[in-house]
């Protein structure tokens, strides 16, 4: 369908010749009525005649079209807008493009203020009159004509360029103060032959840049149906490409309480200058913005020095924290993750009467969230965050047990890299659930150390069940997340957001959830382990769309929002308990042997960087587990075979090794507490087969097994 002007008003300034001629005459042919304007003087802005504009209104009228002039100078906007009022009635839409080029050397430059006075202040005057009248019709257009020259800069134009760019500021505060009467701005970078250019260009290319090749983006930007405000546009030779800003990370050069010298803006200027992972401020609340972080990190003790600070971070160990809950706490996770009474296999989640209730599984990771947001994370020293910049990349989470439904000792395991987070969760002494969590920091870094760790669990990517469901967000906080980003929209403002934002691990619960009910008859026993990908936000109260593949025991799981159809949960699967597995009595091999926890540190240890551990090793070790005299478990730890493996039970071959111990002494060795050799030459420890080779349990045991 084609784009009319019918019952519009437009006003072309400088339509006597070159683009503004063709702007008009396009307005024309689709209707609208046009105020023709020009002074009607030479290239260097002497001389006056109204023959330019009589002749462009002359040709408008001959096609059928209707057109008024006006020979006054835009100084006088008053004068061009009671013209359109007097002929037509109304303005409708006001263009603004000027025709006046004065080309001297920045040496030799003696009028500058003419420039300054048509092209900026023209601009200006010409606006104000027209703009009570778009405001009070609730609707108006305006295309300000800036130049390459006022973008870029031109040798010899010094006073042309500073007017166009600053038709652009003027343009850009325009859009922002128009929007709310749907009063538009925009701003084009025109490139055309005219008899302007074609004293600098040459005569073949004056005659292919074609004004008709300009005015299509004009006639856009001024038609209601489009909704672009406050761009900037280059235009010519039928190309259109829209321009905006970047800026790099930039760099903090001065400590607290430390002066801010030059010597420090110099050994940082690198860094200033990357545009690696360059940002985009699209408003003056953007920009200001990152002033306002700089000022908290720099109270918080980041400075002209972060490496050093933030190096500190890597590997620090958090202090034991304990997290008290009880049945009202796992009842609001059940309900901000959408559970309701209304299915009545939820209630066992909801009703702690109920003979089967019990705690979500992915309950597991707000004790962990809690301990890491109150001061955890800040107590680590060097770790100086503006938590309103924190994104959450990736989650993992992983059960040993059914979570209890009060308790919980929380411990915070080493972590790999500075925002890679491992967590580990005991009831008691008992190990109930591992999470690690993938955390990122916009525009912290420069601490050194590895782009990733060989520790991070991988998301996978498979392709179905759809599940959809109204998302909570105030309602999910009550379980214990009280990140403000869910509910304050100032503090989500300042972490660059328009609302406040669904937090990921809201979506996570409604995910496993999904999965939970569809394929294990919601027990949460056969729950075994999750992970996610977190690629976009949801906003509170869109639909939340679960698509599940089912593969052996695991879940393929991908994530979209109903109404936008954008994928924000990706990359992620849940991995559940065979039935037999997930029986209470076998979830802890032996009847609760401290030593199973070891065993799972292994595995995990083995899947992470199984094929490296086999190259290094290149040997079987079976265990063999006494308690009160008695063999009361088995493990095969295969570090010969594909990418290693840990089994339970024998192995089906011949061991290279096997180790005989009780469930407390292998606890006592592990924990360093006591000395292999001694448990070997007093009896407590027994190895069958090449004794040599225990000594390759080290890059096993070291640190990963130390509980």
């Amino acid at each position: 369908m084609s784009l009319s002007f019918e019952g519009r008003v437009v006003l072309v300034t400088g339509a006597g010749g070159g683009l503004g001629k063709e702007y008009a005459l396009a307005f024309a042919e689709r209707g609208a009525s046009v105020v023709v304007n020009d002074l009607g003087v030479d290239t260097k802005g002497g001389g006056k005649s109204s023959a330019a504009a009589d002749k462009v209104v002359e040709e408008i009228r001959a096609k059928g079209g209707k057109a008024v002039a006006n020979y006054d100078s835009v100084e006088d906007g008053e004068k061009l807008i009671q013209t359109a009022l007097d002929e037509f009635g109304r303005i409708g839409k006001l263009q603004c493009f000027f025709c006046i080029n004065i080309y001297f050397s920045f040496i030799l430059l003696s009028t500058p203020d003419l420039i300054h006075r048509v092209h900026l202040r023209g601009s200006f005057l010409v606006t104000r009159a027209a703009w009570n009248h778009m405001k009070k019709q609730k609707f108006g257009r305006i295309i300000m004509t800036a130049s390459a020259a006022g973008i870029y800069g031109n040798f010899g134009q010094a006073n042309y360029s500073a007017a166009k760019l600053g038709m652009l500021g003027l343009a850009n505060t325009l859009a922002i103060e128009g929007r709310n009467y749907n009063i538009y701005c925009n701003t084009i970078a025109p490139v055309a032959g005219s008899r302007l250019t074609e004293t600098v260009m040459p005569p073949d290319l004056v005659a292919s840049l074609k004004p008709e090749y300009v005015a299509p983006i004009v006639l856009w930007l001024c038609h209601e149906q489009c909704q672009e405000n406050g761009g900037l546009f280059e235009v010519g030779a039928g190309w259109i490409g829209k321009l905006r800003w970047e800026r790099s990370q930039g760099c903090i050069v001065r400590s607290k309480n430390e002066p801010m010298s030059p010597e420090a803006v110099r050994d940082q200027w690198e860094k200033i200058c990357d545009f690696t992972d360059s940002t985009r401020p699209l408003n003056i609340g953007e920009s200001l913005q990152s002033m306002v972080s700089v000022l908290s990190r720099v109270d918080g003790g980041v400075g002209a020095n972060p490496t050093a600070s933030a190096a500190e971070a890597v590997g620090q160990k958090l202090p034991p924290t304990t997290f008290s809950f009880n049945h009202t706490q796992s009842i609001l996770y059940a309900l901000g993750v959408g559970m309701s009474t209304k299915d009545s296999d939820h209630l066992r989640f909801l009703y702690e009467g109920h003979p089967d209730f019990s705690c979500l599984p992915t309950f597991g990771v707000i004790p962990s969230q809690a301990a890491m947001m109150d001061g955890g994370l800040g107590s680590v020293p060097g770790l100086n965050i503006d938590f309103t910049q924190v994104l959450h990349g990736e989650q993992y989470l992983e059960l040993y047990k059914p979570l209890p439904t009060s308790g919980i000792q929380l411990f915070l395991s080493k972590p790999p890299c500075l925002f890679l987070l491992a967590v580990n969760t005991y009831s008691g002494k008992e190990l109930v659930c591992y999470n690690q969590w993938s955390v990122f920091v916009v525009g912290a870094g420069g601490f050194g150390g590895k782009r990733n760790s060989d520790k991070a669990k991988v998301c996978v990517v498979s392709k179905q069940c759809v599940v959809s469901l109204r998302i909570q967000a105030a309602l999910y906080r009550l379980s214990g997340d009280w990140n403000p980003l869910h509910i304050d929209p100032s503090f989500a403002a300042m972490g660059g957001f328009k609302a406040p934002i669904l937090h990921g691990l809201c979506s996570f619960g409604f995910a496993a959830r999904h999965v939970l009910k569809q394929y294990a008859d919601n027990d949460p026993s056969r729950f075994k382990a999750i992970k996610v990908r977190f690629v976009k936000p949801v906003m509170p109260g869109q639909s939340l769309q679960t698509e599940m593949w089912k593969e052996g025991n695991r879940i393929h799981i991908q994530c979209k929002v109903k109404e936008t159809d954008a994928v924000v949960l990706s990359g992620a699967y849940v991995d559940l308990q065979g039935a037999s597995e997930a029986s209470p009595e076998n979830l802890t091999q032996g009847g609760g042997l401290q030593s199973e926890l070891v065993f799972a540190e292994i595995g995990r240890r083995i899947k992470d960087v199984g094929s490296e551990l086999v190259k290094k090793v290149n040997a079987v070790f079976g265990w063999e587990i006494t308690k009160d005299g008695q063999n009361v478990a088995q493990w095969t730890i295969d570090l010969k075979n594909g990418c290693g493996a840990l089994h339970k039970g024998p192995y089906s071959g011949k061991a290279d090794v096997t180790f005989t111990v009780s469930d407390d002494d292998f606890m006592e060795v592990v924990q360093g507490k006591l000395n292999p050799q001694k448990a070997f030459f007093s009896g407590k420890l027994k190895i069958r087969g090449n004794i040599m080779l225990s000594q390759k349990l080290e890059v096993i045991l070291k640190d990963y097994a130390k509980l």
